[in-house]
Parts: C-alpha cells; sequence; structure tokens
C-alpha cells in the first residue's frame, strides 16, 4: 500500500470517530435541548420557506407546488411520504426508535382570493379568477407560516428519530378556508380518506398564527374554542307586480326585510345568554331589477355562529320558523336551506390540561394564556372529532405595537413578524416529545 493510500485511510477512520464523537456528544444532551438548539439553528430555512410560500400562494385544492416543496422536504428527511391526499394533502411518517404513541401536527396550505395591499420584498403578485371575477391570490391568514414551522418540525424531530418514543405524522392539509364549489376538500375529505388511521393517530396538535397577538404569547382554551359554522340560504317567493300598485301583489322584499329583523331575535330572545354565544348574520341581499317592479322573489344568505350542538339545533330550528312563518303571514313563501359546514373546534380537556405546562414550560408562565372563544370556525374540528386534539394561538404581531394598527386576518394588509416562527417549531416538537413520555 502506498504512503497516500495509507495516509487516506488515516483521514477517513479520523472522520469516521469524530462522527461518532459528535453522535455520541450530541445523544448525551436532553432531548428537549437538542429540540430548542436545532430550532434556532434552522430559524433562518423556516424564514426561507415561509417567505417563498408568501410569494406564491394557491388556493384550496390547488396547492400543487407547496405540496411539491413539502413532499420534497420531508423525503429529503427520510420520512415516508404519501401524496395526493384530499385531493393535494400531503403526509409524512416519521417511526421513532422506541415503541410508543402516534402523534399527528397539522398544518393547513392553502391561501385566499385576496388582493396583498403590504410592501413587502415577497409580496404575491398572483392573480386568479374566483367565483367569476378577477382577484390576487395571498396568505392573508398565515397558512404559509404554518406550512413553514411544521417543515421545521418535521426537520428537528427527524433528526432525532432514535430517540422518539413513538411515531410522528406530519399532515399537510389544502381547503382550510373551503373546497371550490361542486368538490370536497380540507380536513373533513382527509379524515374521510383515512388520514387518522394506519397507524390509528393517538392524539393532535394545531396552531394558528395570530396577527393581533404579541410575538412570544401563546393563547388557547379548553373545551370550545371556536365556533361551529353553518351558512343558510332563504327564498321568499311573492307575487311579482307594477310597483305603482303594490296591493295587486305580494312584496317579497318587504317581507324579506321583516324576516331579517325577525332573525335578529334569536340569539337575544331563544338562547340562554348565560350558557351560550351564537351569531346569525344576513351577509346578503338580493332581489329585483327595476325601480318601479316589485319583483316575484328576494333571496338572502348569511352565516351561523354557535358553541354546543344544543345552541346550533336552537337557531336551525328557529331560522325556519321566523322565515316560514313571517312569510306565510304577508302571503308569500318561503324555502330555507341550512348547510352545516364546521363543527365546533374543541380542545379535548383532559388533553389540553396535560399539555398546557409544556406550552409555559416552552414559552414562559406568564406569556400562556386562556382566551375568550372565537367566533371564526377552523376545520382542525373534524380531527377533534375522532381523536383528542389540542389546537392554539401563537403570536405573529411585532412587540410594542398597538392592536389597533394591526390588521386582522383575511385583510389585504395582513401581515406577521417572522420572529415567533421559532417558538411554533418548538411548542410542536416539545409537545410531540411531551405526549410521547408523560404519563
Amino acid at each position: 500500500m502506498s504512503i497516500y493510500s495509507q495516509i487516506g485511510l488515516f483521514a477517513a477512520s479520523i472522520g469516521f470517530f469524530c462522527g461518532v464523537i459528535n453522535d455520541v456528544q450530541a445523544q448525551s444532551i436532553p432531548i428537549k435541548a437538542r429540540i430548542d438548539q436545532m430550532a434556532t439553528a434552522i430559524e433562518p430555512k423556516v424564514v426561507a420557506w415561509r417567505r417563498d410560500f408568501h410569494q406564491n400562494p394557491e388556493l384550496g385544492n390547488r396547492e400543487l407546488r407547496t405540496a411539491g416543496k413539502i413532499a420534497a422536504h420531508l423525503h429529503a428527511l427520510g420520512i415516508e411520504v404519501q401524496t395526493g391526499v384530499g385531493k393535494t394533502g400531503v403526509v409524512g411518517l416519521l417511526k421513532g426508535g422506541k415503541p410508543g404513541p402516534v402523534v399527528a401536527l397539522r398544518a393547513d396550505m392553502d391561501g385566499l382570493p385576496v388582493t396583498e395591499r403590504v410592501n413587502l420584498a415577497f409580496k404575491s403578485t398572483v392573480t386568479t379568477e374566483y367565483n367569476n371575477q378577477q382577484t390576487g391570490v395571498m396568505h392573508a391568514c398565515g397558512h404559509d407560516s404554518h406550512v413553514a414551522m411544521l417543515m421545521g418540525a418535521a426537520e428537528v424531530l427527524a433528526s432525532m428519530k432514535a430517540d422518539l418514543p413513538g411515531t410522528v405524522k406530519f399532515i399537510f392539509q389544502p381547503a382550510e378556508e373551503g373546497a371550490p364549489v361542486g368538490e370536497e376538500g380540507g380536513a373533513q375529505l382527509m379524515v374521510k380518506e383515512g388520514v387518522l388511521e394506519n397507524p390509528k393517530v393517538d392524539a393532535i396538535f394545531g396552531l394558528h398564527i395570530n396577527s393581533q397577538t404579541e410575538v412570544g404569547t401563546i393563547k388557547y382554551r379548553p373545551g370550545a374554542t371556536m365556533a361551529a359554522v353553518d351558512s343558510y340560504a332563504i327564498k321568499i317567493r311573492g307575487k311579482q307586480t307594477h310597483g305603482a300598485a303594490p296591493w295587486s301583489g305580494v312584496d317579497p322584499i318587504v317581507t324579506a326585510a321583516q324576516v331579517v329583523m325577525g332573525l335578529q331575535t334569536i340569539v337575544s330572545r331563544n338562547l340562554v345568554l348565560t350558557d351560550n354565544a351564537a351569531v346569525v348574520t344576513v351577509g346578503a341581499m338580493h332581489g329585483g331589477i327595476r325601480e318601479n317592479i316589485i319583483p316575484e322573489e328576494a333571496n338572502m344568505i348569511g352565516t351561523i355562529r354557535t358553541f354546543s350542538p344544543e345552541a346550533q339545533q336552537t337557531v336551525h330550528r328557529r331560522i325556519n320558523e321566523i322565515a316560514t312563518n313571517i312569510a306565510a303571514s304577508a302571503g308569500a313563501k318561503a324555502d330555507v336551506n341550512i348547510k352545516i359546514m364546521y363543527p365546533v373546534t374543541y380542545n379535548d380537556p383532559t388533553l389540553t390540561d396535560r399539555m398546557v405546562g409544556t406550552l409555559e414550560a416552552v414559552a414562559g408562565k406568564n406569556n400562556v394564556k386562556i382566551t375568550p372563544a372565537q367566533t371564526g370556525a377552523e376545520d382542525f374540528s373534524f380531527y377533534q372529532q375522532k381523536v383528542p386534539g389540542f389546537f392554539y394561538f401563537l403570536g405573529g404581531m411585532t412587540k410594542g405595537k398597538k392592536l389597533e394598527d394591526a390588521a386582522p386576518h383575511h385583510t389585504p394588509d395582513f401581515q406577521i413578524d417572522e420572529s415567533g416562527f421559532t417558538l411554533g417549531v418548538r411548542t410542536l416538537c416539545h409537545l410531540t416529545v411531551d405526549y410521547m413520555t408523560k404519563k
């Protein structure tokens, strides 16, 4: 053997032993400390992913580019990958080196039909046609950050695979904001296609960044956290006539106006207000085409928000009764159609109580707060119907910023402070490990 070969073998041996030493050193660091170290180290990658997704948003069930980027990342980490789940969803499976429970972590991927107004270097300029109208496409609810943080959590947890006492299922979900008309989508479809099975999930965690909560703050609520959402459509059918002779017909517009006022009594007069919060909103009314024609029909659509099955049933019953009877009293007829959409986002009280200590340990006890129930809705609720789930809110507003200056979600001026992402990655990882190890 030549002297050069001997030198090469020696160098290779040194490299091998250095690698072994590094692995041993890494193994000697407690797993939680390793999570924190790595989450901090990969922060630039998480920010870069988020900016890429923000600049290239895709609407529900159309997240093909986003899904491709996610799948490639998970493959590179050695994670088992399944694509095309629930249309465009991606599911990664990381089997730990030790036996234990199956923990699911979820992020939603879709953007919104909103034209961005924030002047960012990575501002979205994507446009599309939505409901027969030209519009911009924007991540106006923070789903880009959810995807980036879960990709970061996958990288952190994959790096300590041998030490994980259980399995992690990474769920990247399309169409949280709703599937296109005529299509299924979102969490409901993923559940239908078996995302919580094979292996069966024991618990699921999800977060939502919030543009009006300071960075470093985490908010949560045991039990009913976000409302069930339903939509309704009411058609009032009258009798068309000349506007100069209303007595010759039945005016559906006047009748519809009376129905609108009647609907406002449901929450104030039919629900036990000390037990239930609810919303019944009329979002649009359409009727008529000319100022001197009383039309044959008028239509209204709206949204319903409730926090219990009992309140939901009461609201549905009263909408039918009020619309039908007011219409009948005017000589008109009412057709009522109520569509059940998302159930209540319900944080399992036992799971919540078990895991809040983890959030407090990661973020600091003073930074973890109980939030009032939110009348917004989340299809994370479909997972929670099947397995215990815990959904929490992560601060994304710059510290010191006035609340009134922070644009709300679903608006053109929506903006997120990226310095909160590392805390998001850390909480996802710590919740996973603590659930696997806490008794």
